[in-house]
């Protein structure tokens, strides 16, 4: 099956879902003003061992992440800021220490209330990396990125639906832009031309689509799939899926289960799949 194909099945299922929502939540009072959340987490796995006759090699794990969301909801409009920060080292026997997870991910997007479920928007995003990344498969180790090189930057501008708290979605016309200062390739380099490029600017339609769902008392799942075409390559399209299913199981402890899709033609004509585990101490700060 052809990974466009995945994505329209993927979509569609998601329609689904905000219909299925829509017909069952029961309408609410609205409650207008700022709602504050930010949350931070740490997750650690260690094991050593001495003399240990079955074998095996020490290892230390170590993830930190913080996530926020400040939104101010008004009866006009509606002004939503989310962020989030993840970064993660692993080190295994006598190896130098891997970096496992680095994102960073700020949004902003902006709604004018016009109609009872349809609403134009603004919205931009940015992403990029705190620490730099190596290709471990050569000899010696490659260095293929670096802080904040390459980040990836989108201005979009169009129509909202929200029918609840649970699903919302938005399309709209976009720009992303591509920078990079030591790593062009492949990230924003045109192999086609002479010229070395750091700096990409694509012009094309954007799709974001947010699904919360509270799947028990105690369990969350929160998915975002991203969907992005240039004019120029439409037939290409760029696609960031986030799923995490998070399950409290006490005041500070989680399990956390995150799965992400991602694939960009310009930099691998495969899908890139990442998906952990993780038990952790959780701390909600607002």
């Amino acid at each position: 099956m052809k990974v466009k194909t995945l994505f329209m099945i993927a979509l569609f299922s998601i329609f689904l879902l905000s219909i299925a929502f829509a017909q069952e939540e029961a309408p609410k009072e609205p409650k207008y003003g700022w709602q504050k959340e930010m949350i931070g987490g740490l997750n650690l796995t260690q094991t050593s061992f001495d003399n240990w006759a079955q074998g095996g090699e020490n290892s230390f794990a170590w993830q930190i992440n913080l996530n926020f969301k400040f939104i101010n909801d008004q009866e006009k409009f509606n002004w939503a800021n989310t962020g989030k920060f993840n970064y993660g080292s692993t080190k295994t026997g006598d190896q130098e220490a891997k970096k496992s997870i680095d994102e960073i991910k700020l949004e902003t997007v902006y709604t004018y209330k016009l109609a009872k479920f349809l609403n134009p928007f603004v919205a931009a995003t940015g992403e990029s990396q705190f620490a730099p990344g190596y290709n471990y498969g050569t000899e010696p180790k490659t260095q293929i990125s670096a802080i904040f090189d390459p980040a990836y930057f989108r201005e979009s501008i169009g129509l909202g639906y929200k029918p609840n708290d649970l699903v919302q979605t938005r399309l709209g016309g976009a720009v992303k832009q591509t920078i990079t200062s030591d790593y062009p390739a492949p990230y924003a380099d045109d192999p086609e031309t002479e010229e070395i490029e750091k700096f990409k600017n694509e012009f094309g339609v954007e799709s974001v689509t947010d699904i919360s769902l509270k799947i028990s008392e105690n369990s969350l799942l929160t998915s975002k799939l991203e969907l992005f075409s240039a004019f120029e390559a439409f037939d290409k399209t760029d696609v960031n899926w986030d799923n995490l299913i998070s399950t409290k199981i006490s005041k500070y402890f989680n399990i956390t289960f995150n799965f992400k899709l991602f694939y960009d033609k310009d930099i691998s004509a495969k899908r890139q799949i990442k998906q952990s585990i993780a038990l952790g101490v959780s701390y909600t700060f607002i």
